[in-house]
This record gives C-alpha cells, sequence and structure tokens, in this order.
C-alpha cells in the first residue's frame, strides 16, 4: 500500500500521549475553538478530525511532541476526542536523551515559560495537554492579531513573545477584569514604537 506524501506517517494516536513542548495556552482561545468545535455536524467534525493534523517531532523515548496547535489538541481534548492524527515534521529518535531538549531548544521547538513569563527547567514542561496552564496574555495576544494589532508571523512562539510585551503593559488583574478594556490598552501598545522590535509590528509608518 503507498501512502501519499501528504498524508500523515501515523495513525491516530491517543491525544493524552502527545507531549506538549510549551507551559501555557490562553484558554480564552480554547474555549473559543471549542465553541466553534461544537457548532459542526458530526460529519463535520470527522472531516476535520481527518484533516486537522498535530505537527509533532518523534522523540528518543518513543514518545511525540507537539510543536504547534496546542490550543486545538487542549480543546478537543477538553471536547471528550481521545485521538487525534498526527503528521511527524522532526524525527529525533536517534538523539541520545539527555540531548533531546538541548536539540529541541536550538531548533526553538520548545517554549518552557511560565504563565508569569518565567523560564523553567525542561523538567516541568507538562505531561499532557490536559496539564496547560492558562496564560491570560496569551489569549490578549492572540485576540489582538485577529483584530490586526500585530501579522501573523513565521517566527517560532511569536504570540508568547507579544504575551510577554503585554505582560510589561498591563496587570493581569486589569486583563481578568475587563478583557475587553485590557484589548483596547494593548492595540495602542502594540502601535507603539515600545513594540517595534516584535514579529508583525504594524504600528503607524514613522512621519520622519
Amino acid at each position: 500500500m503507498t501512502t501519499n506524501a501528504r498524508e500523515p506517517r501515523v495513525h491516530p494516536v491517543p491525544i493524552l500521549s502527545l507531549r506538549p513542548t510549551q507551559m501555557t495556552v490562553g484558554m480564552r482561545e480554547v474555549k473559543e475553538k471549542r465553541k466553534r468545535w461544537r457548532e459542526h455536524g458530526k460529519k463535520k467534525q470527522a472531516d476535520l478530525l481527518g484533516t486537522h493534523m498535530i505537527p509533532v517531532v518523534a522523540g528518543p523515548d518513543g514518545r511525540y511532541y507537539v510543536i504547534d496547535h496546542h490550543h486545538l489538541g487542549r480543546a478537543l481534548h477538553d471536547e471528550g476526542i481521545k485521538q487525534v492524527r498526527v503528521t511527524v515534521v522532526g524525527d529525533l529518535r536517534m538523539v541520545e536523551k539527555e540531548a533531546f531538549w538541548g536539540v529541541m531548544d536550538n531548533k526553538r521547538w520548545v517554549y518552557p515559560y511560565d504563565s508569569k513569563g518565567e523560564r523553567r527547567s525542561f523538567r516541568d514542561l507538562p505531561k499532557s495537554v490536559a496539564d496547560l496552564k492558562d496564560d491570560p496574555f496569551r489569549s490578549l495576544a492572540g485576540e489582538l492579531r485577529r483584530m490586526g494589532g500585530f501579522a501573523k508571523d513565521t517566527t517560532p512562539f511569536s504570540e508568547f513573545l507579544w504575551a510577554d510585551f503585554l505582560r510589561r503593559k498591563l496587570t493581569r488583574k486589569a486583563v481578568d477584569v475587563n478583557f475587553d478594556k485590557a484589548l483596547e490598552k494593548a492595540l495602542a501598545a502594540a502601535k507603539s514604537k515600545d513594540a517595534i522590535y516584535l514579529p508583525g509590528w504594524c504600528g503607524p509608518a514613522s512621519d520622519d
């Protein structure tokens, strides 16, 4: 049997067997994805599960490490989905276990920062998508991008870089108490020269 090159190289895998490569997600985004998922009929859901593949790296311990779509993975888990299709975009099975995270870090396939934006040990990474913690600033950054505050960018973890920028501009309480008001402030900050170093910055053109 021949396989189409675009098809995933593995069969559906248990969603809880996937290892995250980041510590947090924006739970507001996860809830939004869950809402959209529930709006689809059973056939559409089945189609989406067949076409929405989670990109993973194969590790030396035989596990698959998720390098994108953590929000989708968490949303599907919360909706009771047991298995997902994955596509292997990197094969590090030959790497010694002790060197694995160093290689992942070098390739920018891991982001071991907690909900305060502080770097943690690779040991502290969650063991499954069910253990991902909420970072409201990641939700704020995601919403900011959707409303045109900055452009989608290929820089790895670009929305986390924006989340850290916003963390320095607003308090967590401000985000928790009034998300829309926080979003207004975030948009103003995103257009300022302070944000010029960030990926996807699209502030006003300079007059001089």
